[in-house]
């Protein structure tokens, strides 16, 4: 930003143009010497008479434009940006030839008037308190009513608009006093300010990565972007290099006066998925007074209690009978119920890190059956083969015995349940033909917490 006086920093608002952004289909053509590129900065008085608006256009052929606002770039043929406070902004453009790249001249332009109507949008003034203010912001750490942790996971085109239509698809949203691992509790003390006094400054207090920063940023308040330059967002030290763009058009999605979600593409090997990054505003923080709702109820049907019985005709459905069951793929499949509270809601609650395609695959036109044809038998259909067994109920802990047997398999994955003795976590005696059984697998005794599969009735 070398040039740049620093009270004064443009704001960009891009806007939709009907010339399509080409660069990348254009064929490299030689290296250039600075003499051949055509470019145009034009301010456009007829808009704004201080000059705030500014059309930007590369009229080099064959080449990638790259233009550097100070507080943004783009590489748009034809750009528009519009600077919301009066100064002096150096303009730099550069193009992407077939040798390399060849920086232009710097135009420095002069605005002569604020023009306050192009940050006076309320998304705006939940960002940094309005024209002539500031707001901080630190992460969540799930202590103040809002989120569960600082960190949600959400499948990788999710955007502003899928949250406030109810179609965002969450993968995992791990909650901070159980998975301490995301970020240090250091970090708490962590701190990002966004401000409007004389021009969109921004800044961050990072304690694990032991710096401050000091920059501008442009935020799109109708596409929901936001891009940072000389610092970047609040994030985990750990989660740095599972992506490379800390920076350019991050996704906004939410924002009110209180909460702001930020995403970033993970791009590691881990696979593409979008890092959402939750914060609330520090005024909200210091405040915020709890409110005790008391210990939250274990859900609904956990550690059932039966008749004498009950269970035993349930699995099989009576004397002489059978029943067949099979697992709730396209459902809730599985589920970590921690101290009777269960985290999974859903199909995408588990889905790519947990339950795959591979799961998909395995359990595909496969079922399990119990029965008491001339005994207590149990049945496991998979992949065409057929293994059969024999099983016992412990009536005094709903603990089921497979004899020779297990449940359907996934050997592919590291959920794959090898245990041959279930524990019936939550069932449901008298709706069991729509809530199905959740058998657990494994218990981990410091945590109170099952692994547990989800089985419904099946033909």
């Amino acid at each position: 930003m070398k040039n740049i006086k620093l009270l004064y920093y443009l704001f960009l608002v891009p806007l939709l143009w009907s010339t399509a952004c080409q660069d990348d289909d254009q064929e490299l053509g030689r290296m250039l010497d600075q003499s051949e590129l055509k470019y145009k900065v034009i301010q456009d008085r007829s808009i704004d008479p201080g000059g705030n608006t500014v059309i930007l256009i590369n009229e080099t052929p064959e080449t990638v434009s790259m233009w550097d606002y100070g507080t943004g770039k783009s590489t748009r043929t034809v750009d528009t940006v519009q600077f919301a406070f009066k100064g002096e902004y150096v303009i730099k453009f550069s193009a992407l030839t077939g040798g390399g790249v060849v920086d232009a001249a710097p135009i420095t332009i002069q605005v002569t008037e604020d023009n306050f109507e192009y940050v006076n949008d309320p998304l705006w003034t939940y960002l940094t308190g309005g024209v002539g203010q500031e707001k901080t912001w630190i992460l969540d750490y799930g202590k103040h009513g809002v989120f569960d942790g600082p960190l949600y996971y959400y499948e990788p085109l999710t955007k502003w608009e899928n949250m406030k239509d109810g179609t965002a698809k969450l993968g995992w949203a791990p909650s901070y006093k159980d998975n301490s691992w995301i970020i240090p509790e250091a970090d708490m003390a962590s701190t990002m300010t966004f401000s409007l006094k004389g021009g969109p400054f921004f800044k961050t207090h990072k304690v694990g990565e032991g710096k401050d920063e000091t920059g501008t940023y442009s935020f799109d308040a109708i596409n929901h972007t936001i891009s940072t330059n000389g610092g970047t967002i609040l994030r985990s030290p750990s989660f740095i290099g599972n992506a490379t763009n800390w920076n350019s058009n991050l996704v906004v999605l939410s924002l009110t006066e209180t909460s702001m979600q930020i995403g970033v593409r993970r791009t590691n090997n881990e696979g593409d998925y979008l890092y959402v990054w939750n914060y609330i505003s520090k005024e909200y923080a210091d405040n915020y007074v709890p409110v005790d709702q008391g210990p939250q109820p274990p859900d609904e049907g956990f550690n059932p209690t039966f008749k004498a019985g009950e269970l035993l005709n349930m699995l099989t459905g009576g004397p002489s009978s059978g029943r067949v069951w099979k697992l709730d793929a396209t459902g809730n499949p599985i589920d970590w119920v921690k101290a009777g509270i269960g985290w999974t809601t859903g199909h995408a609650a588990s889905r790519d890190w947990g339950w795959n395609n591979t799961w998909d695959e395995a359990v595909a036109n496969s079922w399990i059956r119990f029965d008491r044809f001339g005994g207590q038998n149990y049945t496991r259909f998979q992949n065409g083969v057929q293994t059969t067994g024999t099983f016992t109920i412990d009536e005094a802990t709903n603990e089921i015995t497979l004899v020779g047997n297990t449940l359907l398999q996934n050997p592919a994955s590291w959920m794959n349940p090898t245990a041959n003795k279930l524990k019936v976590i939550k069932a449901f005696p008298t709706d069991y033909q729509t809530k199905g059984i959740w058998f657990g697998t494994s218990y981990d005794t410091a945590k109170d917490e099952w692994f547990a599969f989800h089985y419904v009735l099946g033909n």
